[in-house]
Order: C-alpha cells, then sequence, then structure tokens
C-alpha cells in the first residue's frame, strides 16, 4: 500500500537571511510550479556532481529579454557543456556585444509609429533597424574572410565568429564567451535566421554542413559516460538535442537516453507540438531515459532562469568544484579530449 502521506507541504519560511540556494531548495517542498523549479535547481546540481555531459538548448526571444549575460556565466563557468540556440538568439547576442541595447516598451504601444521610426517591436521590448543594419555588417565583414569553399559545420562558424568578436574589442557575450572557454555552439536552424539573412543579403553564399552538425553531437552524447539536457523552451534546439541519442540508435549504438531532463517552457503538451511535449513522450522515443531524473516546469524562463543561475551561483561560492568538465579540441574536425 502507498504512503500518500510520506511528504507532507511544508510552508515556505520567510527569514530574510536567505540566499537564493536556501530558497531553491526550500520551494521543492511546497507546491505547484514553485516544487518544479525547485526540483529543477536539485537536478541540475545532481548533473554537475554526476559525470554528465550537458546540453543546453536556447529558443525564445531570450537574449532581447536580458538573458545574454545569464547564458554567458553558464558557459563561462561550466555549468552547461554545449549550447543549441536558435540564430536568433546568436544574432542578438552579436548585436549586444558590439554595444547595442534593446529598450523597454509598452504592448499598448503604436505598432504603425514604431514602424515609422524604424523600431522593431518584440513584446514589450525594442530594437532599431539602425542597430540591426550594422550587425548586418559586422558579420558581412566576418564572414568575407572566410573560405568560401569550405564546409562549415555551424559549431566552426561561431567559434570563428567568437574569435572575430573578441578580435574586434566586443562585450563579452555568448559567443565571445564560448569561443574563449572552448565550449561548441551549434544553430541547427542557421538558416531561419537574421544571420541567413545577413549572408544572403550580402551576396555572401557560406555552406554550412548541418549533417555534421547531427554528427558532432551524436558523437558527444556517445562518448559522454552520461547526458544531461536543459531546455528553455523548445524548438529546433529541444529536438536537435533530443535526436542525439535516435542517432546513436540509427548507428548501431543504442545508449539508454539522456540521464537528467529540465524542461523550462510556457508551451502545453495538448496541442501535439514538440515545444510542449513531456519527458515521458520523449521516453517513448528512447530520447530520454526510462530512470531519468527528470522534471518540467512551467513558467516564463525570463524568470526561472535568473532564479536557477543565480542560486547555481551560490552554490559555487560554497567552494563547489565540478570534478569532470568536457574539453574539446575545436579544430574542423571537433572531439573531446577527456
Amino acid at each position: 500500500m502507498m504512503n500518500f502521506r510520506k511528504h507532507p507541504v511544508k510552508p515556505f519560511t520567510i527569514t530574510g537571511e536567505s540566499n537564493m540556494d536556501s530558497i531553491l531548495q526550500e520551494m521543492e517542498s511546497i507546491s505547484f510550479q514553485a516544487r518544479s523549479l525547485g526540483a529543477s535547481f536539485r537536478i541540475w546540481k545532481e548533473m554537475l556532481k554526476d559525470e554528465t555531459f550537458i546540453f543546453l538548448g536556447l529558443a525564445g526571444a531570450m537574449v532581447p529579454a536580458g538573458m545574454r549575460k545569464v547564458i554567458s556565466y553558464l558557459i563561462d563557468k561550466r555549468l552547461i557543456d554545449c549550447l543549441v540556440s536558435t540564430g536568433a538568439n546568436l544574432f542578438h547576442d552579436c548585436y549586444e556585444s558590439l554595444g547595442k541595447a534593446h529598450y523597454q516598451t509598452s504592448i499598448f504601444v503604436d505598432d504603425e509609429k514604431l514602424k515609422e521610426e524604424g523600431l522593431d517591436r518584440i513584446y514589450d521590448t525594442l530594437a532599431p533597424e539602425t542597430g540591426f543594419r550594422s550587425t548586418d555588417e559586422f558579420i558581412r565583414k566576418f564572414a568575407e574572410g572566410l573560405d568560401k569553399k569550405h564546409f562549415y559545420t555551424t559549431r566552426e562558424f561561431f567559434y570563428l565568429l567568437g574569435k572575430f568578436l573578441e578580435e574586434k574589442k566586443a562585450e563579452e557575450g555568448i559567443v565571445t564567451t564560448a569561443y574563449k572557454r572552448k565550449v561548441p555552439i551549434y544553430c541547427p536552424a542557421v538558416g531561419d535566421s537574421s544571420l541567413a539573412i545577413s549572408l544572403a543579403a550580402g551576396g555572401i553564399f557560406l555552406k554550412f554542413d548541418v549533417l555534421k552538425d547531427v554528427y558532432e553531437t551524436a558523437y558527444l552524447a556517445e562518448k559522454a559516460k552520461k547526458t544531461g539536457v536543459i531546455y528553455i523552451g523548445g524548438g529546433t534546439p529541444k529536438n536537435f538535442i533530443q535526436q542525439t541519442q535516435v542517432t546513436l540508435s540509427c548507428m548501431g549504438k543504442d545508449k539508454e537516453g539522456h540521464s537528467y531532463a529540465i524542461q523550462i517552457t510556457c508551451d502545453a503538451s495538448h496541442w501535439g507540438g514538440l515545444s510542449g511535449c513531456t519527458m515521458e513522450e520523449a521516453q517513448s522515443w528512447g530520447k530520454i531515459s526510462i530512470k531519468a531524473k527528470k522534471v518540467t516546469c512551467y513558467c516564463d524562463a525570463t524568470i526561472a532562469l535568473p532564479l536557477l543561475v543565480e542560486g547555481l551561483a551560490s552554490f559555487l561560492k560554497k567552494g563547489f568544484g565540478r570534478e569532470y568538465i568536457p574539453q574539446f579540441v575545436m579544430d574542423e574536425n571537433m572531439r573531446l579530449e577527456n
């Protein structure tokens, strides 16, 4: 007979002295999405303590919303090992790294007036078209120096872009930090972004080997003792990371699926879309291990992500040191050194 009274809800206690680490731990003893957020924090820490290769999938307009330095911190402190992102987030990261800003606005602003003034709106956030155009020019200048005959993985492209940004004394951001820390970035839908618009509009027709991206990420999953996944939103980044296990299966290299999984989303599963699909659904495909430690937190990522990362920062200040940190050789054929 099951003991349904094993875990009583413990009312949240206000002390005025708690740090984010202890707040998140206490949240797991209450209910609703606070408990899911607390569980997300616990599982992320367990990944870091275990010998786990951690993928982060980044969708949505996270950089315009102010998350650039949060993601950069995760890369710099090696709280993740591989970033898979939409092209939009990486373009906006480049835009901000070049010293340009996004601006707050109201959702009730006159969009016709914004169009007249050359301002693009992302919900309650604005970006000037002039800034986008100068970022386009910067990306084209970078791409002009690349070999037009070479087939680039998106990982190679963003590593070289990070180097170029660093040489131009750009501000620290996602791409520059990934370059300095030798952390791979993949952008599976690179054509669906302002990055591709920048190149195509400038007549710079680089060759992207997106199939090699698929191979490399499967290679990383194969070489890892265990893998963990963190999904910020869904979309292409989520599916691209999920499919590493399916790719391995098709190659005859079966693994049990990702051992840890955290999903922060506002999408519901009942519409049938990938962005809202549950971890349990992913288990039917073999993408997530049947034994995985997993949680879905239904929350705006601009709320959940800073809280989680601030909690991890508190965790690091207490002296935690990750024992296993994957190291990469970032050549044309990327490989793990350990």
